[in-house]
């Protein structure tokens, strides 16, 4: 592919973070919650998308528009690349194929020459903004190393994965196993969710467990989100949105099939990112940070993929 070709007019700020919103509606008005796959029907294997040539992991919208994109085009894995890192590793970019679009969010000082990266902290000043960069999935691609491009081996989805246990135990979290119903408490900064026979599907405790640990993640002492929405308010539904967003992470990475835990919370999500556009990208980003904390509790051997990095330092 003529590389050239792969170059469009640097969108304004405003555009960008409308054209991710305006994809994220068209799925939410559709009743898919993009963050939920149909993994079933997927040629990929479940998995956090990831840079094919430095193994890191994408986060935030990244995660969401990568998985959309495997499953509308039937891609058999979830490694990406840019058109130079092919040629990099031997291989190269067919001709005729489309790259995706992902995003590196960063922030720039007037005045300044460089731009600074959320990894170089978070600045009082600056003005956000977000860059774009095309990838290519490795089906795309020809010449590339074996070791690359080989699919992982299906997780069985009939019993509770041990992860999920290893994880509660490890995280410290004060988990109550029991009751009818599921939920964090924020008073007393627990967590409590039925048995794992109450469930008519064994596996949708473990996505349930991933859940509410995601809410537990956004206490004051952790990660100090916005949890002081009552039920129906914004600032609920957005913490809902967050810990749906993060238990879909988790579960991904520990090769567990996220599924919608809440289908009816689907029109508030829409008015939320139909309202502010930029909704969706906090919300994403938030929730790879809750992703990343948990599975920090886990040695690396114990998860399907590598250490995740920041937005910031996404590499496209």
């Amino acid at each position: 592919m003529n590389r050239a070709a792969t170059r469009t007019p640097a969108p304004s700020r405003a555009s960008l973070y409308q054209e991710i919103t305006d994809r994220i509606i068209a799925e939410l008005e559709a009743g898919r919650a993009p963050w939920v796959q149909p993994w079933a029907a997927a040629n990929a294997p479940l998995a956090m998308p990831k840079n094919a040539m430095t193994g890191r992991r994408y986060s935030g919208i990244n995660i969401l528009i990568l998985w959309d994109t495997v499953v509308q085009h039937g891609f058999g894995t979830q490694s990406w690349l840019t058109f130079r890192q092919a040629q990099t590793l031997g291989g190269s970019v067919r001709k005729g194929e489309r790259g995706c679009t992902v995003v590196y969010a960063s922030r720039f000082t007037p005045g300044e020459h460089q731009p600074v990266t959320a990894s170089q902290g978070e600045p009082r000043g600056g003005i956000p903004f977000l860059k774009r960069f095309t990838v290519f999935n490795a089906d795309q691609c020809d010449g590339l190393p074996e070791s690359l491009i080989a699919p992982l081996p299906p997780v069985p989805d009939d019993l509770v994965p041990p992860y999920i246990d290893k994880l509660v135990k490890a995280c410290g979290a004060t988990v109550k196993i029991g009751g009818d119903k599921a939920f964090y408490s924020v008073t007393h900064d627990a967590v409590q969710v039925p048995r794992p026979d109450a469930f008519m599907v064994p596996i949708n405790f473990a996505r349930t467990m991933a859940h509410e640990l995601s809410h537990w993640t956004g206490a004051r002492s952790r990660l100090a989100r916005d949890q002081s929405g009552s039920f129906g308010s914004k600032p609920y539904f957005v913490e809902e949105c967050v810990a749906e967003l993060s238990a879909a992470f988790v579960c991904a990475s520990l090769g567990i099939v996220p599924t919608v835990r809440h289908a009816d919370y689907l029109g508030a999500w829409l008015d939320i990112v139909r309202e502010d556009n930029r909704a969706i990208v906090r919300a994403a980003s938030a929730a790879s940070k809750a992703a990343d904390f948990l599975l920090a509790f886990l040695p690396e051997t114990e998860t399907a993929e590598e250490e995740a990095v920041d937005d910031a330092r996404e590499v496209a």
